[in-house]
C-alpha cells in the first residue's frame, strides 16, 4: 500500500518564560537558565515516514530496488535547532523510522512466518486461513482451473493478514502447459512460441492482458518469466526442466523476450518473478525429481547470466533461485548457496529485490541432505528472503515446522537475526508496505 509520509514537527527551543509575582520577577541563577534552555532544546519531533517501495500491483509498475535496511534517517528530522539552543543539542538527533527499525521490534516467530509462502489449492484458498492469520508472507496457488469467484475468496483470505499488511498471492502462469488460471485470465502459448513468433512488443502486449485479469482476481505475483536459455524443442520433463518453457536457445532472444514478459506483468499490476537463477538451460536433470546439475559456471556466465543481468537492469522486483548444483560454484544446490545468492546475485549483479527459492520439497534438496525446515534455514542464511514448498501432506504442520526451525536457528545463533529482519524487509518492500505510516 502507498501511504503519504507525514510532516516533521520540531519542538520549540526558546527558553521558557518565568512567572512573575506582582511587579517583581523571580531571579533565577545562570545555571538554572542554562538547564532550562538545554531541556527545551531536546524536543523529539515526529520522524518522517520512510518512502514506500513500489513494485507491485495497483501502483506504478516500476519496482523498488531499495532495501529497507538501506534506508537512512531524513536529515530534516534531525536538523531542527534554533540559535538559542546550546551546541550540544544537535547530538540529540531523532532516530528515523524505517521498516527495519520497526521489524526489529517483531518476535522471531512473526519474522519467520513472513518469509514463508504457503501452498494452497486454488479451489480452496481458505485452507490457508490459519497460516495467513499467523502472518505467512504469501500463498502459492496450485491447480489447473480456478473457480469463478477466486477474487472474492482471496479478498476474504487477505482480510486475515495481521495488521492488514497485504499478502503475496503467487501462481505459475507461464504459458503453454504451465498455466493455473487460464480459464479466468486467458491463455498464453509456450515461451518457445512467443520467442520464435512474437516481437518483444507483442509479448509485452499479450502478457499485459493476462496480468490485468490476474490482478482483477486478486493474484498479485506470477512465478514467471523463465529466462533460462534452452533451445531444446521438446516439452519439459523429468530429464529436462525447460524445453518449451524457454523463449529460445539464443541468449539475446531470451534477454529481450524475458524483459518484455516481465514488463507486461508489471504493466498489468502483477509482480513478476524472474527464474531460475543462475540458469537451468542444458541441466542434467529436473531437480524436482532428483539431483541435478547446471552447465559449468564458466559457461553459465557467458550464456545464462546475461538475461538475468538484463532483467535486473530493467528493474526486476524478484528472482527465483534454482535447486540445481552449479559446477564450479559450490556443492550445494544454488538455492542453498551463499556463493550463488549473496556473492553472485546480490554482490556482482547488484540485485536488491526479493529472492525466492524454488520449491524446497524438490528431490534435489532432500538428496543434498536437507529436510524442508533445514533447507529453509540454510536458504535464509545464504541470502534468500522467502521459501517455497509443495502442496502435499499436512501443510499446516510443515509451515509450523519451518517457522520453528527458523526461530530456533536465530535463538541458537545459527542464523543472524539481522539476516532474518533483512529477509522480512524484502518481503514488505515488494508488497509496498511501509510500517512507519
Amino acid at each position: 500500500m502507498i501511504v503519504p509520509s507525514y510532516r516533521d514537527r520540531s519542538s520549540a527551543t526558546a527558553a521558557p518564560r518565568l512567572p512573575r509575582r506582582g511587579a517583581t520577577a523571580h531571579r533565577v541563577s545562570t545555571a538554572a537558565v542554562m538547564a532550562a534552555m538545554l531541556l527545551a532544546g531536546c524536543g523529539t519531533g515526529a520522524p518522517r515516514a520512510a518512502a514506500p517501495h513500489s513494485s507491485g500491483p495497483g501502483v506504478s509498475p516500476a519496482p523498488s530496488s531499495a532495501v529497507p535496511s538501506s534506508l537512512r534517517a531524513d536529515p530534516a528530522a534531525t536538523a531542527a535547532a534554533t540559535p538559542a539552543a546550546p551546541a550540544t543539542t544537535s547530538a540529540a538527533a531523532t532516530t528515523a523510522c524505517t521498516n527495519s527499525t520497526k521489524l526489529a521490534g517483531w518476535s522471531n516467530r512473526r519474522l519467520a512466518m513472513l518469509t514463508i509462502a504457503v501452498p494452497v489449492p486454488e479451489t480452496s484458498v481458505s485452507d490457508a486461513t490459519t497460516e495467513v492469520s499467523a502472518g505467512a508472507g504469501g500463498v502459492v496457488l496450485f491447480g489447473s482451473k480456478a473457480p469463478a469467484d477466486l477474487g472474492s475468496r482471496l479478498t476474504t483470505l487477505k482480510s486475515h493478514v495481521p495488521g492488514h499488511l497485504g499478502l503475496l498471492v503467487m501462481t505459475d502462469e507461464e504459458g503453454g502447459g504451465i498455466q493455473r488460471m487460464a480459464n479466468l485470465v486467458g491463455s498464453l502459448p509456450w515461451a518457445a512460441y512467443m520467442g520464435a513468433h512474437w516481437t518483444p512488443a507483442q509479448i509485452q502486449q499479450n502478457v499485459t492482458k493476462v496480468a490485468t485479469k490476474m490482478a482483477a482476481n486478486q493474484v498479485n505475483m506470477n512465478l514467471a518469466p523463465v529466462v533460462d536459455v534452452d533451445g531444446r524443442n521438446e516439452a519439459p520433463s523429468k530429464t529436462n526442466p525447460d524445453g518449451w518453457r524457454s523463449f529460445s536457445g539464443d541468449t539475446a532472444v531470451v534477454s529481450k523476450a524475458g524483459v518484455a514478459y516481465m514488463n507486461g506483468m508489471r504493466a498489468g499490476g502483477v509482480i513478476p518473478v524472474v527464474k531460475h537463477f543462475p540458469g537451468l538451460g542444458g541441466s542434467t536433470y529436473n531437480s524436482d525429481f532428483g539431483p541435478a546439475r547446471t552447465l559449468p559456471w564458466s559457461t553459465l556466465q557467458k550464456v545464462a547470466i546475461p538475461p538475468f543481468t538484463a532483467a535486473i537492469k530493467a528493474g526486476a522486483p524478484a528472482i527465483m533461485i534454482a535447486n540445481n548444483i552449479v559446477p564450479g560454484l559450490g556443492t550445494n544446490p544454488a538455492s542453498l548457496s551463499p556463493t550463488a545468492i549473496s556473492s553472485e546475485l546480490r554482490g556482482k549483479l547488484g540485485f536488491k529485490g526479493l529472492v525466492v527459492t524454488d520449491s524446497l520439497s524438490a528431490k534435489a534438496i532432500s538428496a543434498a541432505g536437507f529436510s524442508v525446515p533445514a533447507a529453509a534455514v540454510q536458504a535464509l542464511r545464504s541470502g534468500a528472503d522467502m521459501v517455497l514448498f509443495d502442496l502435499g501432506g499436512n501443510v499446516g504442520s510443515q509451515t509450523s515446522a519451518i517457522a520453528t526451525a527458523i526461530t530456533n536457528a536465530v535463538t541458537g545463533k545459527h542464523l543472524a537475526r539481522s539476516r532474518l529482519i533483512d529477509a522480512a524487509g524484502h518481503v514488505l518492500a515488494v508488497r509496498h508496505v511501509n510500517l512507519c505510516s
